[in-house]
Formats: structure tokens, sequence, C-alpha cells
């Protein structure tokens, strides 16, 4: 029996302008709150807010020395960050701390060989990650650790075991194509940008059936543009993140309504307050409005020629999505799509990714238990390389740089 369609319904009245102005005022609100009840998320928060503000060029709405001072009170003596000072340390807030210093560079802040240190004591005997010393395993925390080493250029030094890491992650795509929070487990969009996150850094996407991942990620696509994370459950503005960005780096992201997509965005902005919610109606947060905006800076850089039209429609300037696609193209900054950080930083620490080039062929869904049928295409850099992708550095490479 096929899956009940859960969606939203977008009616001609929705919301068709990108309100990037009252973006910037919704997030320099949020990050003024005091909210004790948010502190376990709180080293994530400020990372989604600075993010967002990065993006919208109004990252000096925000004091500097003081968002150091704190992220500095939060490592903790095993070397890793905990998300607000009087909680323990997490990869997960680890992360986002090493983010959040990168965005100012001010990584020489930091002991990098206790944050190594503390991560690399994380790495189970499979290859897997836990989260902290409680022990919950879970891929996130697997692209949490390859991050984090890769930002501090410590992901060479023999720190994890790099081979079984990938290798755990290989065995966590399921038959449907995705993945899940470890082997066996169930389905779900986020997991596929952590699992092909990891792997885009580790460059070790060959290991992977990415067309078989790319359908499933394609068939999230509800009749409202939206995305949601796995069957039967409601389209989610964060899923503009986690699945364009995992398609970006397969080079399939023509593989899904880009328009549709953006309607559904565009329909979830709060006219009042500024901010993106989940989905039309809701209250907007910075999560959303991060995700948002780093799935619209994708959605435009794929889409570069808005003066053209053409017979399916995609560069039709009468559409009010194309329009905000210009719009983003124009002010908001290239996101990374596997760090999801802004473009710039990324050249400044000079790190490197494993990318597919743009792939508009029909997917092939075979899928031998026994082995997977691997569908390369072309690289980034122009040329065939049949086994393998390329290393992403923008820096260096005006082409790739205009393609994102």
């Amino acid at each position: 029996m096929a899956h009940p369609i859960v969606d939203e319904i977008i009616g001609e009245d929705y919301q068709k302008e990108l309100l990037l102005h009252k973006h910037v005022k919704f997030l320099g609100k949020c990050a003024n709150e005091k909210d004790s009840t948010l502190d376990y998320c709180k080293m994530s928060g400020i990372y989604w807010v600075l993010t967002a503000l990065d993006l919208l060029d109004a990252l000096s709405e925000i004091d500097k020395n003081e968002i150091i001072d704190f992220v500095l009170s939060c490592q903790k003596t095993c070397g890793g960050f905990a998300p607000c000072p009087k909680h323990d340390a997490h990869l997960l807030s680890t992360l986002s701390a090493v983010q959040i210093l990168a965005m100012y560079d001010s990584l020489d802040k930091i002991n990098s060989e206790a944050v190594c240190t503390f991560v690399s004591k994380l790495q189970q005997p499979d290859g897997s990650f836990a989260g902290d010393i409680w022990g919950e395993i879970d891929t996130r925390f697997s692209f949490c650790a390859v991050a984090t080493l890769h930002i501090l250029g410590m992901l060479s030094k023999d720190i994890i075991d790099v081979e079984a890491c990938a290798s755990y992650l290989e065995q966590c795509q399921n038959l449907d194509g995705c993945f899940g929070t470890r082997p066996g487990s169930e389905s779900h969009a986020g997991q596929a940008y952590c699992v092909v996150g990891s792997l885009a850094i580790l460059r070790q996407l060959h290991r992977l059936n990415i067309d078989r991942a790319a359908w499933w990620l394609a068939e999230r696509q509800l009749p409202s543009g939206g995305l949601n994370g796995r069957p039967e459950k409601h389209p989610d503005v964060c899923y503009s993140w986690w699945t364009v960005a995992t398609l970006t780096i397969f080079g399939r992201l023509t593989w899904i309504k880009q328009n549709d997509l953006t309607r559904f965005i565009l329909a979830s902005q709060d006219t009042q307050t500024g901010g993106i919610a989940d989905r039309p109606g809701n209250m907007p947060d910075p999560f959303h409005t991060l995700f948002g905006l780093a799935g619209l800076s994708l959605l435009a850089q794929a889409n570069s020629d808005f003066s053209s039209k053409r017979s399916d429609g995609l560069n039709d300037m009468d559409d009010p999505a194309n329009t905000a696609l210009k719009m983003a193209k124009d002010k908001l900054k290239i996101i990374n799509p596997v760090l999801c950080m802004p473009q710039y930083i990324i050249d400044r620490l000079q790190l490197k990714f494993q990318l597919f080039k743009s792939s508009i062929s029909v997917p092939c869904l075979s899928w031998r238990a026994d082995q997977h049928e691997h569908q390369y295409v072309k690289t980034w850099d122009l040329a065939p390389q049949p086994q393998s992708g390329t290393l992403f550095n923008s820096a260096n490479s005006p082409e790739i740089k205009s393609s994102i």
C-alpha cells in the first residue's frame, strides 16, 4: 500500500517576497534573549543565529568578543565543549563551538590538541562515535567528529581511525538507499546529510550507491514543494538544508522541483516578526531560519541564470520563486554544502571536499545486496574521473565557485 501523503496547502496569497531585513531583526532579537530552558542547545543556537546573520552579511549585529568569551568558557578539561558552562561536553556543541570560532577567525584561542583528544576517545571499536561519555551512538556524532577535525586541520594526523569510520558509515546505507542513526535503523534525510557529509570530507563517497540515495531523497518532496524527513511526515523547512545539501554533494539537485521548494520556504516566513518557521503558519525560530536561508543560498547558486526562459518554467521571471532566488543570489553569501558555513570561511581555511558535478541523468535504481552499483559522474573540474569525485576548493577554481 502506498504511503499516505501528509502535506500543507499553500494558497495563492502566500508571502512571495524574501523578507531579508525582517530576518536580520528577528535573529538579532533571538541573540539577546535569555532562556535557561534552552541551555542544553545554547552553543548550537548561537551557531544557528551567527551563521544566518553571516549569510545575510549582518554578523556585525552581534558582539564578537562576548560570543568568543562565552565559547571559551564552555571548553571542559576533557577538551570538548559543552552547550553552556554548567553542562557536560558533547560532540554536537563541540562542532558548533569550533564553527563559531572559525567564523571569527579565532581557532588559535583554543587548545586544539585537547579537542582532538576528546574526539578520539569517543570513537568506538566499530568506527562509530558516541556523542559524549554516556555512550549514545548516532551518525550525527560521526559527522560532528569528522567535521571538527577537518576544520581544525587535524584530520590527517591519525587522531581517529578513518578507515573504520568510513566503513561504519557505509554500513548505514539501507536497502532503500538512505541512512539511519546506525546500521539497520530507519532511513532519515537528516542522517543522510550526516553520512554523506562525513564521507565527502573523508573523500570516500565512492562507497555509496549515490543514485539510490538521491532517489530516496527526491521522493521526500511533497505536492506543496516542501520536503519531509521520512515517509508519512509533514514537510519541514529544515530539510531544505539537509536534503538540498546532500543532493548538491551528489550533483543531483535537479531531481527535485526547486521552484516549488522555494515557494514553500517563502510561505514559511513570518511576515510580522521575520524569521522562518518549520512550515507555513507556525512560529519562526533560529534553527529553521538558518536552514531555510542556507537552502535558498544553495538553490540560488544552482540556478544562476535568471534572465532566460526555459520550457520547464525554471527561469521564468513571472514566477515569484525566481525573483526570490535572484534576490538570494544577490544578497545571501555562498554557503558550503558540506559544513553549512559561508564559503569564504572554507576558502580561508583551505578546506577540501569530495563532490560530484551536477547530473541530469535518469536515476539508476539497480541494487544488488552483495555489491553497490556505483554510478559515477564527471567531477567538478570538468574532466572525467570515472572512479572518484574531486576535491572541492573554490578558492582555486572559479568554475566551481560560480556553480555553488
